[in-house]
């Protein structure tokens, strides 16, 4: 078979074993146990960089952690993720992206108990949030933060007996479970549990664990673009679902906030579409923004991401040569090359997005069609013209046909590239 890439087409895209790097993103996670020490959840940190403490801004940092969460924390884990909130993310509905049947909210003591915060809490509850009381003191301008709490965390470094005995009586008839934190000593522990704490967090039983993943590449005139087609009323759904599939990070993100929606109602995506409309506009407004929190100082591998998007613009010009839908196979080419993004197994990812099994199939390596089409593009981007020559008898496709397509998609993924290097 004669290389598609004559005549003055569009140079090809990277091999996949071309070497790819790209900074990290860190997020520190402690174990939060009952009294037989059995893990009853986490607690999320911020973290900069490998230094396990925290420095920076905390709206920054809530954001970071919100976006960190939908990348590295798999739907599948069904133990409770207590988060830090401020009083900006509470109010802004930000909190929102994360599932509320495993969300813990933790309200900081620097948030006061306004009109505004209380009435946004109460609706959040409703939702199905849980609010614990970070570092709570016995002031009566807590108590109003008593009437949704699920648990007060009581600081045993910082609380001698009387202030924690001071917290307990004012926490009596609450409901809430007494959670003890920093717990560093066997002492501290029984003293805990003889004062009624039924959960526990500290040194003595974790320090944190530090999860760290790859940044995924952004594509920030995307976002840009993104943001304005979210605010413009009516909502234009053909142009959003255009510009979130131009970018691999979105693509996923969406998906995660879709599998999240399906939690009560089962079934599968197959579309990006099909999220959105699962979704809705605002969590994904609010998605974007949170993503953007990251973007500014995110590494941008611009032929990975050129890679991505011409490996499933060729899989939707693909799609009606192969009866199949070109939406689902855009999809498909995007999906194939998120094992690489985020330097993460592809079976740990695939466990996370709600698509259809036949897809899920395709990208572990079945004999389907669509399995056919990918290790075309793949044999595309190596310059393997025998095997390109093999698959394409074997799909009944012609040699003119598929390097016609090729091109066409190199050249479309490079006009969206160079968008984002405009000034």
């Amino acid at each position: 078979m004669a290389s598609p890439l004559q005549s003055g087409t569009p140079q090809q895209a990277p091999a996949p074993s071309a070497p790819i790097t790209a900074p990290s993103r860190y997020l520190g996670r402690q174990p939060i146990l009952d009294a037989q020490r059995r893990l009853f959840g986490y607690e999320l940190f911020y973290r900069a960089g490998k230094i396990d403490h925290f420095s920076g801004d905390p709206d920054l940092a809530t954001r970071e952690v919100i976006d960190h969460w939908l990348l590295l924390v798999p739907d599948s884990t069904r133990t409770a993720s207590f988060v830090n909130c401020t009083r900006t993310t509470l109010v802004d509905g930000l909190v929102t992206l994360l599932p509320p049947e495993s969300t813990v909210l933790e309200i900081l003591p620097t948030i006061e108990p306004d009109p505004e915060v209380i009435d946004c809490c109460l609706a959040l509850k409703k939702q199905g949030y849980r609010f614990a009381l970070d570092g709570f003191l016995p002031q009566s301008s807590r108590t109003p933060f008593l009437r949704f709490a699920d648990f007060i965390k009581i600081d045993f470094l910082a609380a001698d007996f009387d202030l924690r005995r001071a917290i307990y009586a004012m926490a009596a008839g609450s409901g809430a479970h007494l959670l003890a934190e920093k717990i560093e000593t066997d002492i501290q522990l029984r003293i805990a549990v003889s004062e009624g704490c039924t959960l526990f967090q500290g040194y003595f039983f974790s320090l944190p664990v530090l999860l760290c993943s790859p940044t995924i590449p952004q594509n920030y005139f995307v976002y840009l673009k993104l943001l304005a087609a979210l605010h413009h009323s009516p909502t234009d759904l053909r142009k959003i679902e255009k510009l979130i599939s131009a970018d691999a990070s979105l693509c996923y993100r969406v998906l995660r906030l879709a599998n999240s929606a399906l939690q009560a109602h089962p079934g599968i995506i197959s579309t990006i579409r099909e999220a959105l409309l699962m979704v809705g506009d605002e969590p994904v407004r609010k998605m974007v923004t949170v993503a953007m929190a990251g973007a500014l100082t995110a590494h941008r591998s611009l032929p990975l991401i050129s890679m991505a998007l011409s490996r499933a613009q060729f899989c939707e010009f693909l799609a009606p040569s192969l009866s199949e839908q070109p939406a689902q196979f855009y999809l498909l080419g995007i999906l194939s090359l998120l094992d690489v993004l985020l330097e993460t197994p592809l079976p740990r990812i695939l466990q996370v997005l709600p698509i259809p099994p036949a897809m899920k199939s395709a990208l572990e390596g079945d004999r389907s069609a669509a399995c056919r089409a990918l290790e075309l593009v793949r044999s595309l981007e190596a310059c393997d013209w025998n095997r390109c020559e093999q698959i394409q008898h074997q799909l009944g496709l012609a040699e003119g046909a598929i390097a016609a397509m090729y091109a066409q998609s190199l050249r479309w993924a490079s006009t969206m590239v160079s968008q984002e290097l405009l000034p």
